[in-house]
Formats: C-alpha cells, sequence, structure tokens
C-alpha cells in the first residue's frame, strides 16, 4: 500500500509518499480500506517534534480516518466487515490506504453522512462537544471563541450559539470571520490586529466563557477579557504556550467521559443537520506536505483531509 512516512523529524517536506507492507489486524483489531483521513495541527507539531507526543520513527502519522472494514483480526465480528466506519487509531496509521483500528474504537457512520464529514467531526466535534458541555455556555451570555475559523472553533461557535449564547469570533484572516459570522457569530474580531480585546470589550460588559484553543499572548489577551468567575476554556496552543487561568477566573475542566459517546453525538448532530464541519481542503496522499504547510501557515479556513484513493 501507499503511506505517507515521516522517518525523520523536520519541516513538511519531511513527509514522504511510499510503498509500504499492508497492515494485518491482529487480535481484537480491523484493516480499514481509508476513504478518508483527518490533519490536525497536533500532528504538525509532532512532525517538527515539538508537539505533546514523541513519534517513534519512521512513523505513518494520522489519528482519524472513515472507510469500509475489509478484514477482522481474531475475536472480532466478521460482520463487521463491508461496514462503512470512522475511527479514531491512537495517533498514528491514519495517512495512507489502508489502516489497522480496535475493534472496539469503530463507530459505524450514520446513513446519509458523508465519510468526509465524519472525520471532520470525529476528532474535532467530539473536542467541541466535550468543551461546551463542560463550559456549559446559556442563553445570553457572551462567548469568545478563539480560532474560529479552525477545525473545533467553528464547532464551538455552531454549540454556543445553539445553545442561544451571543458569540464573538476571534480570527486571524478575513476568511475564516466571515466564516465564524456564516455560522452565527454576531461580532468577530482579528486577533492579530492590536486592540482587539477593545472590540471584546465594547461587545458587552465582559464575557462569560472563553474558549482558547491558542494560547501565548493572543490567549493570554483573551482570558482579560473575562468578567470575575467567567469561565476560562483552555484546549489548545496553536500561538504559544497553553493559557494558564489566574485566580480571577474558574478554568472549566474537560469532561472525563467515554470519547466514543462524545463523537457519536457530534456525529448525530452532523447527520441531523445541526452541525456542520467546515472542510477547507482535499488533497491527495502526495500533498500531504502541503497540507501540513498550509495548516502550520493557518492559510486553510476549516478542516483540511487527504483521500488516499487506491491505484
Amino acid at each position: 500500500m501507499r503511506a505517507v512516512v515521516l522517518r525523520r523529524y523536520g519541516g513538511p517536506e519531511s513527509l514522504v509518499v511510499e510503498e509500504v507492507p499492508d497492515p494485518v489486524a491482529g487480535p481484537g483489531q480491523v484493516v480499514v480500506e481509508v476513504s478518508v483521513a483527518g490533519i490536525t495541527f497536533v500532528e504538525t507539531q509532532v512532525r517538527a517534534d515539538r508537539g505533546p507526543r514523541r513519534a517513534e520513527l519512521p512513523a505513518i502519522l494520522g489519528n482519524g480516518v472513515a472507510g469500509t472494514v475489509v478484514s477482522a483480526g481474531d475475536g472480532v465480528d466478521p460482520a463487521l466487515i463491508g461496514t462503512r466506519v470512522v475511527s479514531t487509531l491512537g495517533g498514528y496509521g491514519g495517512y495512507a490506504e489502508l489502516a489497522v483500528a480496535s475493534a472496539g474504537d469503530l463507530i459505524r457512520i450514520p446513513d446519509g453522512l458523508s465519510p468526509e464529514v465524519a472525520v471532520a467531526v470525529l476528532a474535532d466535534g467530539r473536542t467541541a462537544v466535550g468543551l461546551a458541555r463542560a463550559a456549559a455556555p446559556q442563553p445570553g451570555e457572551w462567548v469568545l471563541v478563539l480560532a474560529a475559523g479552525g477545525g473545533v472553533g467553528s464547532l464551538l461557535v455552531q454549540l454556543a450559539r445553539d445553545a442561544g449564547a451571543r458569540v464573538i469570533g476571534a480570527a486571524g484572516n478575513a476568511a475564516k470571520r466571515d466564516l465564524a459570522t456564516a455560522l452565527g457569530a454576531e461580532l468577530t474580531v482579528d486577533y492579530t490586529a492590536p486592540g482587539w480585546t477593545a472590540q471584546v470589550r465594547a461587545a458587552s460588559d465582559g464575557m462569560d466563557v472563553v474558549f482558547d484553543g491558542v494560547g501565548g499572548d493572543v490567549g493570554a489577551a483573551a482570558q482579560d477579557t473575562l468578567k470575575d468567575k467567567g469561565r476560562l476554556s483552555v484546549y489548545g496552543m496553536a500561538g504559544g504556550p497553553m493559557t494558564k487561568p489566574d485566580a480571577r477566573v474558574t478554568a472549566v475542566a474537560w469532561p472525563w467521559t467515554d470519547l466514543r459517546e462524545l463523537s457519536r453525538e457530534a456525529l448525530a448532530l452532523a447527520a441531523a443537520g445541526r452541525l456542520r464541519p467546515t472542510i477547507g481542503a482535499t488533497l491527495p496522499l502526495e500533498s500531504a506536505a502541503e497540507a501540513h504547510a498550509a495548516i502550520e501557515a493557518r492559510t486553510v479556513t476549516g478542516k483540511t483531509l487527504l483521500i488516499p484513493a487506491r491505484r
């Protein structure tokens, strides 16, 4: 099979398509013929060896895939063969034509939902649903979403709006701010522009909730827009170190629960038309390096996907 292999840490050019042996399902596992593989910002950090985890090289990156089960290992119901599924892979193996998944991690793709949408809401959707569940925006509350045009941020805008909150979307370019507006934000701001927090403060008497997937100086500035005891939900560090909550605010902890249950809820919301992921680019395996470069440059609005069509 063809796969994108990382043999050395470095820039996007470190991702190279190679022919590698087909994987074999072990006990409790299945092999999925991959229709779509998701790419996350964390994977660009792992590739560059500055992420939250270190890959053992050589490695095939990729955590979320959708496709069809083509074989099953011992202890797995053979009736799964031929089923359309979406699954996480433990962080590795997704950028390939075939991937091994634990049978316990498989989620059937709801009828009428495309594999592209299923992958786009698999990890980002469960993250957004979990964050929104924990922070619990209320009708009429003000919510600031950083990186509002990204995979998780764009879903948080929708979930907060669906809860009746008033949403401000912060993003670094006009296309992402336009997307946040289209998804329900009543105000958008450019967090790369001086004085952006003054615009946020002018909209209300302070934020009730801040969703921070950026960190660094942007995250720290966003925290300052919160009311006393306002809820700060930190889930990423795309722009610097994770934001450390100060004593004035309420730090929102991740709801420790079944991740598959969160994914299933996100998929059900998508199938019902209540959660719409934004897919910014779908690219072949050979363009994995291009995809990583675009994500790091933040030129892609929404989710970037790989389509590993078999030859």
